[in-house]
């Protein structure tokens, strides 16, 4: 029998009500969608300082020619 862990107690996922069911396959769900915006956002983040770098660096060439 699948054991699974919840708040730091064990319980038995085929003893579990539908109800309960639905509720961690909800949960899962969303912790899923989670990890995959923050993976998602680091990439963002990523882009958004290499662009920042390179509008800087175009600044200062652009900055030094007048």
């Amino acid at each position: 029998m699948p054991t699974i862990m919840i708040d730091e107690k064990e319980y038995d996922y085929d003893l579990l009500s539908q109800v309960a069911k639905n509720q961690l396959a909800s949960l899962q769900f969303v912790d899923n969608e989670i990890q995959r915006l923050e993976a998602q956002m680091a990439v963002l983040q990523t882009a958004r300082n290499a662009y920042s770098k390179a509008l800087n660096d175009a600044l200062a060439v652009g900055h030094t020619s007048h």
